[in-house]
C-alpha cells in the first residue's frame, strides 16, 4: 500500500509535461512568424528601393532621347497620270418637253383651251422622222430631224438656219424644195410643205388667215391697173393717128397706167411670196436623231393639253456631270474618260466632249431650248432641255458632257456613273517617287536619298541628284542626273521623325 502512495505523485509529475510542450511550440511559432514579416518586410523595402534609387549611369541611359523612326517608300517605275474624278448621269444626248400652244385650238375655231384629241405615240414608242406624234385639236405635232430648237412659225417669206433645217427635213422625206435657196422659204419650200401635210393626212394651215383675200385683192389690183395701160395704149395710138395737139397727153397717160401696173404687179408677188402654207411652231418638234423615244405622256384623248404635254428622249446617249470650280481648268475638251457604274459593275470610255465656261445656275429648272440651249419659245412644240443637266450639275458647278467610246449598255440608261477623267499622263512608265522624298538644297540641286540594308543606318545612305517632272495624286516623276544611280525598287527617305 505504501508502495502504491509513493508512486501517486510520480503520475502526477508526467501529466503536466505535455502543457509545457506545447507551450514551448507556441512561442517558437510567433517567433517563425515576425521573422517571416520582417523578412517580406525587408524584401519590399528592396524592391522600393530599387525603383527609385538608380545609378548615375542608369539616369543619363533613362533620359537619353529614343532612336529616330525612318519612314521609306519604294521608288516604282510605272505611267503616271493626273486624274479627275466625278459623279455622272447616262442620259440621251437631248430631252424635248412638247408643250403645245393655242395655236391648234385658233386654228381649229374652238377658241378655247386646246384639247388631246389623239395620241398617236405611246410612253415607251420609238419615233422616227415624220411621224405625228399627238393630235392636239385636230392639229398635228410631228417630229423632223434637226438641231434647232423651233422657236418661231416658219411662214413663206422667212429666212434663217432654221428654214434651211426645214427644208433638209422635208427632202428627207422625199418632198423636195424646188430651186429655193437654202435657208429661203420659197415656192419649192411651200410646195414641199404642202406635200409633207398631205401626206401625213392633214390640211395645213395658210401663213395668214386673210391671205386669200389679200391674193385676190393684189390680182384685182394687178388686173385694174393691166386694162389701164391697155387703155392707154390705145387713146395714145388714136392720138398719133388723128395728127391731134393731144399727143403727149395721151403719152403722160401711158406712162402713168404703167407706173400703176408695175406697183401692182410688186404687191401681187408678194402677196403671192407671202401666202401659202406654214409651219407652225406648234405643230413642229426638231429632234437630234432618230429613232427618238417617248419618255412621257401627261394627257389622255379629251383632255385639256398641260404643261409639257409630251417627253421625248434623243440622240446617243451621252453622260453629263458637273465639275467644281476647282477643277474646272483641270479638264479639256478631247480628254480621256474611264467610265464605271458602281451598281451593275459596267465599265465603258469616252472622251469629253465640252466644258461649260460658265458656272450652271444655282436654281434649278428647264433650260429653253430643244437643244440644251437658249433660244426656244416657250410655247412652241419644241420647247425643252438638254436631258439630265440640272439633275447631274450641282449648283454653281461647271456642266461637263462626255461622249462614249462605244454603245453603252442600255442597262447605264439613267444610271449614275463615276467618271475619272486623265487629265494628264506621262505617256509611258518613268520612275515615281512621293512628294515628300524629294527635297531641294540650298544650292538649287534636287535630290532623294537612297537607305541601305538598314534604313537606320545613317553611313549607308546615299543621296541621288534627280530632275523632278509632273506630279499627281502625291507622286512625282524623278529622272537621275549627274551620273546618280536610282532603280525601280529602290528604297528612298520620306521622312525622319525626330525625337
Amino acid at each position: 500500500m505504501k508502495h502504491q502512495e509513493a508512486a501517486a505523485p510520480e503520475e502526477s509529475d508526467t501529466a503536466v509535461e505535455p502543457d509545457d510542450v506545447r507551450a514551448s511550440l507556441g512561442r517558437r511559432r510567433r517567433i517563425l512568424v515576425w521573422v517571416v514579416a520582417g523578412a517580406v518586410a525587408l524584401t519590399g523595402a528592396g524592391v522600393v528601393l530599387a525603383t527609385t534609387i538608380r545609378s548615375p549611369a542608369q539616369v543619363a541611359a533613362d533620359a537619353a532621347p529614343p532612336p529616330a523612326s525612318v519612314l521609306a517608300d519604294r521608288v516604282e517605275r510605272r505611267v503616271l497620270t493626273s486624274s479627275v474624278v466625278v459623279r455622272g448621269t447616262v442620259a440621251a444626248e437631248q430631252s424635248l418637253t412638247v408643250s403645245p400652244g393655242a395655236g391648234a385650238a385658233a386654228a381649229a375655231g374652238t377658241g378655247g383651251k386646246p384639247v388631246v384629241t389623239r395620241v398617236n405615240k405611246q410612253p415607251g414608242a420609238a419615233v422616227q422622222a415624220g411621224d405625228v406624234l399627238v393630235e392636239v385639236s385636230g392639229r398635228p405635232v410631228f417630229a423632223l430631224p434637226g438641231s434647232l430648237p423651233v422657236y418661231r412659225d416658219l411662214k413663206p417669206g422667212a429666212t434663217g438656219k432654221d428654214v434651211g433645217q426645214l427644208q433638209e427635213g422635208l427632202k428627207a422625206l422625199g418632198h423636195p424644195t424646188g430651186k429655193d435657196p437654202s435657208g429661203t422659204y420659197g415656192a419649192g419650200t411651200k410646195t414641199a410643205v404642202a406635200a409633207l401635210y398631205a401626206a401625213l393626212g392633214y390640211t395645213p394651215r395658210p401663213a395668214d388667215p386673210g391671205d386669200a383675200e389679200k391674193l385676190q385683192a393684189a390680182e384685182d389690183a394687178a388686173d385694174t391697173a393691166q386694162r389701164g395701160v391697155t387703155t392707154a395704149k390705145s387713146a395714145l395710138a388714136k392720138a398719133k393717128a388723128g395728127g391731134g395737139t393731144d399727143t403727149a397727153e395721151a403719152q403722160q397717160q401711158l406712162t402713168f397706167a404703167q407706173q400703176d401696173l408695175a406697183k401692182a404687179t410688186t404687191r401681187l408677188e408678194a402677196a403671192r411670196a407671202a401666202a401659202g402654207p406654214m409651219v407652225p411652231a406648234d405643230e413642229l418638234v426638231f429632234v437630234k436623231g432618230f429613232p427618238a423615244r417617248v419618255d412621257a405622256v401627261k394627257a389622255a384623248v379629251g383632255e385639256v393639253v398641260p404643261d409639257g404635254l409630251l417627253t421625248l428622249s434623243a440622240g446617243a446617249p451621252v453622260i453629263r456631270a458637273s465639275l467644281p470650280a476647282h477643277q474646272k481648268d483641270l479638264v479639256k475638251a478631247g480628254m480621256k474618260v474611264e467610265v464605271l457604274s458602281e451598281a451593275t459593275g459596267l465599265t465603258a470610255t469616252g472622251t469629253v466632249a465640252s466644258v461649260a465656261t460658265a458656272p450652271a445656275p444655282a436654281s434649278g429648272g428647264a433650260v429653253p431650248g430643244g437643244s440644251g440651249g437658249p433660244g426656244s419659245g416657250g410655247s412652241g412644240a419644241g420647247a425643252g432641255s438638254g436631258a439630265g443637266e440640272n439633275a447631274a450639275q450641282d449648283s454653281g458647278g461647271y456642266a461637263l458632257t462626255v461622249t462614249p467610246g462605244q454603245t453603252l449598255d442600255a442597262r447605264l440608261s439613267g444610271q449614275g456613273v463615276r467618271l475619272t477623267v486623265t487629265a494628264a499622263s506621262s505617256g509611258e512608265p518613268v520612275l515615281v517617287v512621293p512628294l515628300s522624298a524629294v527635297s531641294a538644297g540650298a544650292d538649287g540641286r534636287t535630290t532623294v536619298t537612297v537607305l541601305g540594308k538598314d534604313p537606320a543606318a545613317a553611313d549607308a545612305r546615299r543621296r541621288v541628284e534627280v530632275r523632278a517632272g509632273m506630279s499627281a495624286d502625291g507622286m512625282v516623276q524623278v529622272e537621275p542626273v549627274g551620273g546618280g544611280a536610282l532603280a525601280d525598287g529602290d528604297r528612298v527617305l520620306v521622312a525622319q521623325a525626330k525625337p
